[in-house]
């Protein structure tokens, strides 16, 4: 079962959990015991778990993100202004992959799917969410 979760983002740097959505899918799909793999479309963005208990670990990431990769010092710049975006988004991958335990997702109490934003605010990004049963 495949279906495209659509978010809207609303700064340029920004995480946007997703956990509730992908749980919608995986619900609709009444596979027991199999993968879920979430995939963001587009090039300056990315997929990541990561805990949600507040902002904090959020922030630190787009904190760790701007030190790491300042804007306005790369090749790409000189195209469209946004090669810390390209950057960080291949840093962190398009997708990630969960396992299905008995209908659910194997996340830790602690553990969230987020959106990437690295290249924002978009009125539209597309995530695929692809739920693949186990061999029987």
């Amino acid at each position: 079962m495949q279906k495209i979760v659509k978010i809207t983002t609303s700064r340029h740097n920004q995480l946007v959990d997703i956990t509730e959505q992908v749980e919608n899918v995986v619900s609709m799909s009444h596979i027991g015991t199999g993968i879920v793999n979430v995939y963001v479309q587009g090039a300056t963005a990315g997929i990541m778990i990561q805990e949600n208990w507040d902002d904090s670990v959020q922030n630190d990431v787009i904190s760790l993100f701007k030190k790491l990769i300042p804007a306005g010092v790369w090749e790409h710049d000189s195209q469209d202004n946004n090669g810390d975006s390209h950057l960080k988004a291949g840093i962190v991958g398009p997708s990630e992959t969960i396992p299905l335990i008995n209908g659910k997702m194997g996340l830790s109490t602690w553990q969230n799917i987020f959106v990437c934003e690295f290249d924002g605010p978009r009125e539209e990004r597309n995530v695929v969410v692809t739920v693949l049963e186990s061999g029987k």
